[in-house]
């Protein structure tokens, strides 16, 4: 079996195999460390931990059945030293707090030094890494954030500059630069940073007040369980990240992050629990990733209005491949805090599994004209049960003026510097099965219309009439719910359909209303 190795650590190793199969291969395959079976595993992205620092390794894949074993040899980061949190008075009891310990150990690290969790429970406030440094939480190590709210440092939302001319953002919350409480894990402007498992960073939240009144500002807003400000090359495998007080792991202006072998996790009815949410990044992979949450499972985001305007960057050049996407509202958003644009995202061989809607844009005016999401695609993706496959809103109504009339007015409202633009969405070869409310809805400004949709070979199969739920595919007033609808647009300026089998739905043909250019092709339901 061919792979690539992707990324090397000190001490693990991440490789993704050569191939079409979608998120895992049908049979397991087995990995190989100089010679001797270490893992077995059916997912096309594994990674391989317990290795040594500054060694010489060859890394081996051989299918479960006959064949030739593919290796290649590969080289582990230098590590200058390795401080286990335990000889800084850390215990690990899951009682005993062990925030000044670790975040001793963090202050002690030298360049290319490693902190180490062993097994244990560390219960913890927030933690600040810095630069040049790998976090490892070992097999069993448990971060557990403290449940006071009170014991959690404040960074400050904007702060000006000494000499007046300019502005320090540390805290934010949804989009703008508010005071928020540091998180569990929190690095500020922090470079070529490591966090590697694979043990677990659990927010603890379900102990905690966190999600009780979450829209209500107490002290300053809720934490993340991982947040990233101004970071550059930060990398983070094979981590469990858990139980969030707000957004799990949130890349905040940063550069060049991977993201590979993580599992984030939390409650279905928790609020605002998006999984990985990159704010204004550029250069994001994120590989064999599973995420199950209370909200989007990944929200691509580029801020609100201020942030855009004084703070301006545009989140650009993702990758998403090789994941599965269980549960929560969306299984990839863009939007709605991108006034600051969204372009080059690819989204590939995924699984996207039980969640309310599949590919999911959402914006509205009052976002910008630097608000441009754009260069969007998504394609070999498996969606099972997922109600809403493909939505794009430009009416969303979040923010406390979502319902007002400049918001939610249908009639043509003039262009001007808070328009926002949707430009190429394109989805190809993509099974959707078990689909409730509609495949397609589409609704754009009458003033912006959408500029370009695409979709090309899609399978779409309907539930029973009796087992499909009235929904709102898009959250805008005035809009109602759909059952066994296949597609819906309005407002678009072209809407290319080629090869899309529609089976079971409730209607037979598609309900276009000021599509400009239609290009329909191979449209069929059966």
């Amino acid at each position: 079996m061919k792979f690539n190795v992707v990324e090397v650590f000190n001490r693990s190793v991440t490789i993704e195999l050569e191939s079409d199969a979608i998120f895992e291969q049908e049979q397991s395959f087995f990995v190989y460390i100089n010679g001797e079976k270490v893992l077995e595993s059916r997912q096309n992205v594994v990674s391989v931990t317990g290795l040594l620092p500054d060694t010489k390794y060859v890394i081996g894949v051989k299918a479960g059945g006959a064949g030739a074993r593919d290796e290649q040899e590969f080289t582990t980061k230098h590590e200058s030293v390795l401080l286990d949190v335990k000889a800084f008075g850390a215990k690990g009891d899951g009682v005993t707090l062990d925030t000044a310990a670790i975040q001793a150990a963090i202050c002690a690290c030298p360049k290319d030094g490693t902190v180490y969790l062993p097994e244990g429970k560390y219960y913890s406030t927030a933690l600040f890494l810095k630069s040049d440094m790998t976090l490892w939480l070992d097999e069993g190590a448990v971060l557990l954030g403290d449940t006071d709210r009170t014991h959690y440092p404040i960074l400050p939302g904007m702060i000006r500059t000494t000499d007046e001319k300019g502005e320090y953002n540390l805290g934010t919350w949804e989009g703008n630069p508010l005071t928020s409480f540091a998180s569990l894990i929190t690095a500020i402007d922090a470079e070529n940073l490591d966090i590697i498992g694979p043990g677990t960073i659990d927010g603890n939240a379900q102990n905690s007040d966190w999600w009780v009144n979450p829209k209500v500002k107490r002290i300053a807003w809720r934490p993340n369980a991982m947040f990233l400000v101004r970071c550059k090359n930060v990398r983070v495998q094979k981590v469990t990240v858990q139980n969030s007080p707000c957004w799990t792991v949130h890349p905040y202006y940063c550069d060049n992050c991977a993201f590979l072998n993580l599992f984030i996790h939390n409650p279905s009815d928790s609020p605002n629990t998006d999984g990985l949410d990159p704010e204004s990044c550029k250069d994001v992979l994120v590989l064999g990733t599973i995420i199950s949450v209370g909200d989007d499972c990944m929200a691509i985001k580029s801020g609100k209005y201020y942030m855009s305007m004084e703070h301006h960057k545009a989140t650009e050049n993702m990758i998403i491949r090789n994941c599965k996407f269980e549960r929560g509202h969306g299984s990839v958003t863009v939007g709605s805090e991108a006034a600051g644009g969204v372009v080059n995202v690819r989204v590939s061989q995924c699984i996207f599994d039980g969640t309310d809607r599949g590919l999911r844009i959402k914006t509205r005016r009052g976002r910008g004209e630097r608000s441009v999401l754009d260069d969007i695609l998504f394609e070999n993706i498996k969606m099972n049960g997922v109600h809403m496959p493909f939505t794009v809103n430009m009416f969303y109504f979040c923010d406390p003026d979502g319902h007002s009339d400049y918001v939610q007015n249908q009639n043509p409202a003039p262009v001007d510097d808070m328009t926002p633009v949707i430009g190429s969405i394109t989805g190809r070869n993509i099974s959707c099965k078990g689909v409730s409310a509609c495949m397609l809805c589409a609704f754009g400004l009458p003033e912006r219309p959408i500029e370009k949709l695409t979709f090309e070979n899609i399978d779409v199969e309907f539930l029973p009439e009796g087992e499909r739920v009235p929904e709102r595919p898009v959250m805008m007033d005035n809009f109602d719910e759909m059952s066994g609808r296949s597609v819906f647009a309005r407002n678009v300026e072209k809407l290319v359909l080629s090869d899309v089998k529609i089976k079971g739905s409730a209607d037979s043909e598609p309900e276009l209303i000021d599509v400009e250019e239609k290009a329909l092709s191979g449209v069929e339901y059966l």
